[in-house]
């Protein structure tokens, strides 16, 4: 039986040493659920009200068991802090509001793809679901640069799905970039 053969049919048989297995992946990509949807327009709602503050358009919502617990937009402009992630500020209030570093059972939806120190934040503190919108490729550490969530070596996992209102997040991005970018462009264009 070829490779082909064996991937096309989903077979997990062993073979020869002269044959190539294609590897069968044990965890499946998980998936998104409907209430996903709904959390991630609430996280992406957030994020909307960021520009009018002068703050980069990302956004958190924290829900544990239906409820939502928190949610903020980035604020590091606004309070000069490093750490004023939307993500850590909703693990910081809903670890408050629930008495307990220990978020278990608890869904993170971020409009995009969390940072290295985010997602050190998001396994420290055991939170079993993270939803995300966007990738980003420069500072992403759920799958795009790092993979923290899925780091074997950690004492915990978490689960990811990525790409819920991808292109809604993407939009919200690129509208807050664009005119700053076309700024920079025309200080640095000797024509105009």
């Amino acid at each position: 039986m070829q490779s082909a053969e064996l991937f096309q049919s989903g077979s997990s048989m062993l073979a020869s040493p002269a044959q190539t297995l294609i590897p069968h992946d044990p965890d499946p990509m998980p998936q998104p659920y409907d209430h996903d949807l709904h959390f991630m327009q609430m996280a992406l709602q957030q994020a909307a009200l960021a520009p009018a503050v002068g703050e980069v358009p990302i956004a958190a919502v924290l829900v544990h068991e239906g409820q939502v617990l928190a949610s903020a937009h980035n604020n590091r402009e606004t309070t000069q802090d490093p750490t004023g992630h939307a993500e850590l500020i909703v693990i910081r209030q809903a670890a408050q509001l629930l008495r307990s570093w220990r978020l278990t059972d608890a869904t993170l939806y971020v409009t995009l793809e969390p940072c290295a120190m985010c997602a050190g934040a998001i396994v420290q503190s055991r939170i079993a679901r993270l939803v995300f919108g966007a990738w980003d490729p420069k500072a992403g550490a759920c799958g795009s640069i790092f993979d923290i969530p899925a780091e074997r070596r950690l004492n915990h996992h978490v689960e990811v799905v990525d790409g819920v209102l991808e292109r809604e997040s993407q939009t919200l991005l690129r509208n807050f970039f664009r005119p700053k970018r076309q700024g920079t462009a025309l200080k640095h264009d000797h024509r105009a």
